[in-house]
């Protein structure tokens, strides 16, 4: 009976550290899905905004166009995952609906049915499964690495997804941001086992999570600066923009001191935002 009561207890509270550590999943892939949907448009919006306006101008300096150069490259880098994911998300969505294994059918079927939050995932943490940084890989290899991350292969041992007995630890890290803890069993690994090996496994389970959680919200944390640097840096450039075509000549030539301040601050903007666009945030 004694034992039977640190069973139920130890099951109560994992499945409270189980509920935590989703909110905490779920919240830390909203953030990431929030960063890269403000690289996007920034990218593919505000960038392009500024360069044009800059090429328009007669007579700047050569030191503008080789930062747009600079920053065109680091957007090439970013955006070239996001074709590979998507094409390598749609060909594994097709396989996971066939005899595709568990593991990998829950986290590559749910990146094939959620690409924004598997790119929001791959851009912002960029880690493969073997170490490697997705950003080093490319083509194939890029893709593969990020579904496979996405898929438990970091923090499960050998990479194993969600088979066997390594499906409780398939519950940390970033699996549970692509799984949404939808394919983890909880309590119910234990069932047949005895009430005191029970008890052992779910207070090593509890733990582990609780491990994993304290990292999760350092992981928010960072999350939520890079996403505060970007947005102080893209609102800094619309501000100087809009002032800029209001009153300035089309000829740098004829700036004024203010004017050329103005303008060299939007372009260390554009600098910034360069050296932002594919930092990474280490979950490590």
């Amino acid at each position: 009976m004694f034992k039977s009561d640190v069973k139920k207890e130890a099951l109560k509270a994992l499945e409270k550290a189980q509920a935590d550590y989703t909110d905490l999943c779920e919240r830390a892939q909203e953030k990431a899905e929030e960063l890269f949907k403000l690289r996007q448009s920034t990218s593919l919006e505000l960038i392009p905004e500024v360069e044009e306006y800059v090429n328009c101008l007669a007579n700047t300096p050569k030191d503008f166009d080789k930062s747009f150069a600079e920053y065109n490259a680091e957007f090439t880098a970013f955006n070239s995952i996001l074709h590979e994911l998507e094409h390598a998300s749609k060909e594994a969505q097709i396989k996971a609906s066939g005899a595709a294994a568990v593991g990998v059918a829950a986290g590559v079927g749910t990146a094939a049915f959620a690409p924004t939050a598997a790119m929001a995932v791959a851009t912002t943490f960029g880690t493969a499964s073997t170490g490697t940084a997705i950003s080093t890989l490319s083509g194939a290899a890029a893709s593969k690495a990020a579904l496979a991350w996405l898929g438990g292969g970091a923090l499960t041992s050998g990479g194993a997804g969600m088979a066997g007995g390594q499906a409780l630890l398939a519950l940390a890290g970033p699996v549970g941001w692509a799984i949404g803890g939808t394919a983890i069993v909880g309590a119910g690994l234990f069932a047949r086992s005895k009430n005191g090996k029970v008890a052992d496994q779910a207070t090593a389970a509890r733990k582990e999570l609780e491990v994993h959680a304290r990292t999760t919200q350092s992981t928010i944390l960072e999350i939520c600066r890079l996403l505060e640097q970007t947005r102080k840096h893209a609102k800094g450039m619309r501000k100087i923009l809009a002032t800029l075509k209001l009153g300035a000549p089309e000829d740098y030539n004829q700036f004024d001191l203010e004017m050329r301040q103005s303008i060299a601050a939007l372009i260390n903007h554009v600098n910034s935002l360069s050296m932002l666009l594919n930092k990474k945030v280490d979950v490590s």
